[in-house]
């Protein structure tokens, strides 16, 4: 009996659980979005790359790709909310549910259940707001020694093909 390596076995087509609003609004950002950070070592330029993944239920987000900084950040719904996973260069993965949502902003704040103790440093909340189809500010909150430190905010405009 010989089996192909490239032979992909597909049952019927199926459907999920309807996605929370929340998520439909980050699939717009599917894309690639430049702007410019601080993180803590001055300005400099950032890329964000947005891609829809696992038959549409994720959202990869990738920033710094291919530098020791890579960070992936994987947005999908938690009980029909709105959740992250953000797969940090610290070398944790802080996971984040969706705090609040209105028309400009999501934000999202730390799921205490996502296995990252509370002395370790990690992104602790962050807010995605809005500025129209081309342009979101990414707001981070970091987290050490037991309280809320540094944000970092940054301004990103959609790269147009």
């Amino acid at each position: 009996m010989a089996i192909c390596a490239g032979t992909v076995l597909a049952g019927p087509e199926t459907k999920g659980p309807k996605a929370s609003a929340e998520f439909e609004k980050m699939k717009a950002l599917v894309g690639t979005w430049k702007g410019t950070a601080n993180m803590g070592q001055g300005d400099q330029e950032i890329t964000l790359v947005y891609r829809l993944v696992s038959g549409g239920s994720a959202i990869e987000e990738k920033i710094f790709e291919g530098t020791p900084h890579e960070m992936v950040t994987m947005y999908y719904d938690k009980g029909g909310k709105l959740a992250l996973t953000h797969y940090c260069a610290l070398g944790n993965r802080p996971g984040l549910i969706m705090k609040s949502s209105d028309a400009k902003k999501i934000q999202f704040d730390f799921d205490p259940a996502c296995g990252v103790g509370d002395q370790e440093m990690h992104m602790h909340s962050m807010t995605v707001t809005f500025d129209g189809p081309d342009t979101i500010v990414q707001d981070w909150q970091l987290y050490t020694d037991g309280k809320l430190k540094d944000s970092h905010p940054f301004t990103l405009k959609r790269v147009k093909a």
